[in-house]
């Protein structure tokens, strides 16, 4: 069966390479409702005419999630799983579409994961093709991974969908160097604002009240908040304040980037910052905490993560596909809500390559067709599991 569905693989590069160019030159970032919307109805139509039963989950604020399920025995099911949006803002598929060079496939979006969606559908197709019906195989793809699901409850839908599934692979970008992920850092994200005084600067500048100068002991605070013995950062990402050179600041925002590695701690990061803003530097300031997000929680390392990676390296050398190391990543995904659904999940099983969210994000074609047999290959030795 596996010769088979390799084979189906092989036969089907041009139409694997395809799917993935159209895909690409499809404008789907996370805030452009509308391509998401068609990019998911494409893809639900791909996974009906492969023989899958479709749903598809919307929000009235963010890009919905597209659902396929494959038929199959009475094994627990295996997931598929990854998101359709991008960091990128509409018009950029216009300055650079999907390009192939060199064995290189360059675009946006194109490692960051569409790549990723193109092995997941075509693993589904070739295992079908090859006769397995041993367990059903589903595949989920969100439309609002990259901004942590702000506006949406992808995250209770993707726990919600996993539960019961014997194994996840999410498709997520592929580490250049074979490396599969196990662990994830959660993020989280606030905004905090100062209200000041705003005064003359020359003459008046005793009635200011600086906001500016008050959120600068605050950046210090918040930044020497980060504890690395513990795993958790602070990043102040950006900060806006004032409005000409010659008047005391009246307001001053930032927003803020959080990192960690336990899941359960997002209350006492919480805690942590709003002691911090709560602190007054300059006398008639005052301090406003505007939003506190979760967003993506931390994929734990599990002892059935831990087997699943086990089963994926002894696989990978059989087929000769090179011996991957386990690895951890201080970006979220949402592989963790997989996990937190107590199924066994590999993270970055996509096609391989560098520099996403960038204009020189770039996937290595060949490992379009490798790592789809790789998925293909494990999830036939599940059992071993």
């Amino acid at each position: 069966m596996k010769q088979k569905a390799f084979q189906y693989i092989d036969e089907n590069k041009a139409g694997m390479l395809k799917l993935w160019e159209e895909i690409v030159n499809m404008e789907s970032g996370s805030a452009c409702l509308e391509g998401l919307d068609i990019l998911a109805d494409k893809l639900l139509r791909e996974f009906s005419d492969a023989g899958a039963v479709t749903r598809k989950i919307g929000f009235e604020k963010a890009g919905g999630i597209a659902i396929g399920l494959f038929p199959g025995g009475e094994k627990p099911p295996v997931l598929l799983s990854g998101h359709m949006d991008t960091v990128f803002k509409s018009g950029e598929v216009q300055k650079r579409p999907f390009t192939l060079r060199d064995g290189l496939a360059y675009g946006p979006g194109v490692l960051d994961m569409k790549g990723g969606i193109v092995i997941a559908l075509f693993v589904a197709k070739a295992l079908k093709s090859a006769g397995f019906n041993d367990r059903p195989i589903k595949l989920l793809f969100a439309g609002d991974e990259e901004i942590g699901h702000l506006y949406s409850d992808a995250a209770n839908a993707f726990m919600e969908e996993a539960k019961g599934c014997a194994a996840a692979f999410n498709c997520e970008t592929g580490l250049i160097d074979n490396s599969i992920i196990v662990g994830r850092k959660g993020m989280a994200n606030f905004k905090a604002v100062v209200h000041g005084v705003a005064s003359h600067a020359g003459n008046d500048p005793k009635r200011g009240r600086s906001a500016i100068l008050e959120m600068a002991h605050k950046v210090i605070d918040i930044q020497n908040l980060t504890n690395w013995d513990e795993g958790y950062t602070f990043n102040v990402g950006t900060i806006e304040g004032g409005t000409v050179v010659n008047a005391v600041p009246g307001r001053c925002e930032i927003s803020v980037d959080i990192r960690f590695i336990d899941p359960a701690i997002t209350p006492k990061l919480k805690a942590m910052v709003e002691e911090v803003l709560a602190k007054t530097y300059i006398e008639g300031t005052t301090t406003e905490l505007l939003s506190f997000n979760s967003g993506i929680q931390a994929m734990k390392t599990t002892e059935g993560v831990e087997k699943l990676f086990a089963l994926w390296k002894k696989t990978s050398e059989e087929n000769g596909f090179g011996v991957p190391l386990p690895t951890h990543s201080g970006g979220a995904s949402d592989a963790a809500y997989l996990v937190l659904a107590d199924v066994p999940t590999l993270c970055s099983t996509g096609v391989k390559g560098a520099n996403n969210h960038s204009p020189e994000e770039y996937a290595v074609v060949d490992s379009l067709y490798e790592r789809a047999k790789l998925i293909i290959a494990t999830i036939l030795k599940l059992d071993e599991l």
